[in-house]
C-alpha cells in the first residue's frame, strides 16, 4: 500500500470501530462473520488475517480456531494494531494472536502455512492486487481457503446511484464531523478502481488459486471473494 493511504489509516485509528458501526448500522458484524464462516477455520487451525486494522475479522477468527490454534494479525497501521492489541488484552481467556506490522505484499510466512485467511477491506487499498492474491495463494496451504471482503460498484446502474448517493450524502458528512473529511473522500475514487466481483474471480485464478467465487451481498454493494488452493 503506498504511504499516503498508510497515513489515512493512522489517522483514523481512534475512531475506526465508532465509524465502521454508524456507516453500516451495525451491519459490518454480520458480513464480517460470514466471511470468516467462508474462509472454513475450524479449531486448531492457523489463520491470517490481513489488513487486520483494529482487528474485527482477527477476533472472530481466532473464536473459530479455538485456544488451540493460532491467529496472525497483519497490517501496516502500527496505530490501528495498537488499537487492536488493546482490544485484545480486555479479553479473557486471551485470544490467540499475534500481531504484525508488515506489508501484505511482502508477507512474513513460509509457504503453505496458514489453514484459512480472511480480509477486510483491505485488497481495495493494496498497490497490486494481482501480487497480493499471489502472496495469500502462497502461504496459504493446498485445499485451504481465504475470504476477502471488499465494497465493490453495483452492476446495476440504479444502485450503483444509490451507493453513490449513500458515499456522498452519509460517509463523507459523518467523516466530516469527526473531522476526517479527506480521509474517507478516497473510498469513492478507490471503488472506480477496484475490479468487480468477475475482474476478482480472473485474478484470483491467474493467482493460482483453483476454486473460485465472488459473493455479492448487501444489494452488491459488496462482496466475499472466496478462494481455494
Amino acid at each position: 500500500m503506498s504511504n499516503e493511504v498508510q497515513t489515512i489509516f493512522n489517522r483514523i485509528a481512534p475512531v475506526y470501530d465508532q465509524l465502521n458501526d454508524q456507516l453500516s448500522w451495525g451491519q459490518h458484524r454480520i458480513w464480517k462473520e460470514m466471511t470468516v464462516k467462508w474462509s472454513a477455520a475450524k479449531l486448531g487451525d492457523i489463520g491470517l488475517d490481513l489488513c487486520c486494522g483494529s482487528g474485527d475479522l482477527t477476533f472472530r477468527l481466532a473464536r473459530h480456531v479455538g485456544m488451540t490454534g493460532q491467529v496472525y494479525g497483519v497490517d501496516f497501521s502500527a496505530n490501528l494494531l495498537n488499537f487492536a492489541q488493546e482490544r485484545g488484552k480486555k479479553s479473557y481467556p486471551q485470544p490467540p494472536i499475534t500481531w504484525i506490522e508488515a506489508d501484505v505484499l511482502n508477507l512474513p510466512f513460509d509457504d503453505n502455512y496458514f489453514d484459512a485467511a480472511t480480509m477486510g477491506y483491505g485488497l481495495r487499498n493494496v498497490k497490486d492486487i494481482p501480487g497480493s492474491l499471489q502472496e495469500i495463494h502462497r502461504v496459504l496451504k493446498p485445499g485451504s481457503k481465504a475470504a476477502i471482503l471488499d465494497f465493490h460498484r453495483p452492476s446495476n446502474e440504479q444502485l450503483r446511484a444509490v451507493q453513490q448517493w449513500y458515499l456522498n450524502n452519509c460517509v463523507v458528512p459523518i467523516a466530516t464531523n469527526l473531522g476526517l473529511k479527506d480521509e474517507y473522500a478516497y473510498i469513492s475514487p478507490s471503488l472506480d478502481r477496484f475490479p468487480t466481483g468477475k475482474e476478482q474471480i480472473e485474478l484470483a485464478r491467474q493467482a493460482g488459486f483453483v476454486d473460485v467465487t465472488h459473493y455479492p451481498i448487501a444489494n452488491d454493494m459488496m462482496g466475499v471473494l472466496v478462494v481455494s488452493n
